[in-house]
């Protein structure tokens, strides 16, 4: 019995020998720094809302406001881009949700045909057209993003990050809708 209290105490007195250190190590260290802003130090946001003009978010990640939609959908309806801007901003402002989804849930998707019958009315121009560039500009949307996703993948397979069937249970994962793969 003697001897398992000493090893209890020994054992005791290591563990707070240790925090102690750790502690006093804690107190002493040099409190950071609060960083000072520069010139440089500030993020481009992209904050004008000309359209075209790139979105804000971080390190403007998320490319031109509308994707190239208006001048996509200009040139297959062959009308200024100008107009398609003002066409799609109007749309987007008249359909903004009002308030925020509850958590857990999916927001709604955008209703294409609700948007075909607007772009149609507001560029004069039949709703069939309207929804045929849109299925269009969408199509090659998805069709690039795939091509993407593919030689993401192969190259990682080439590079041996990733086996060739881990790659097809990505790119599989990836067709469901259950995992994002960035291009």
């Amino acid at each position: 019995m003697p001897r398992l209290r000493t090893t209890v105490a020994a054992a005791t007195g290591a563990v707070a020998l240790g925090v102690g250190l750790g502690v006093a190590g804690l107190a002493s260290a040099a409190p950071t720094p609060a960083p000072t802003p520069t010139a440089s130090s500030t993020p481009s946001t992209g904050s004008s809302d000309a359209p075209g003009e790139r979105r804000g978010g971080p390190g403007g990640r998320h490319g031109l406001r509308d994707g190239g939609l208006s001048a996509a959908l200009a040139e297959k309806l062959e009308v200024e881009e100008s107009a398609v801007t003002t066409a799609l901003q109007e749309y987007r402002e008249a359909n903004r949700p009002t308030s925020r989804p509850d958590p857990g849930t999916k927001p709604a998707g955008p209703d294409d045909a609700a948007l075909a019958k607007a772009l149609a009315e507001a560029l004069d121009k039949p709703e069939a057209d309207v929804t045929q560039a849109l299925t269009e500009i969408r199509d090659q949307r998805d069709a690039a993003r795939d091509e993407a996703v593919a030689d993401r993948l192969a190259e990682a397979v080439k590079a041996g990050t990733l086996t060739q069937a881990e790659a097809d249970a990505v790119k599989k994962a990836a067709d469901a809708g259950i995992v994002h793969v960035a291009r």
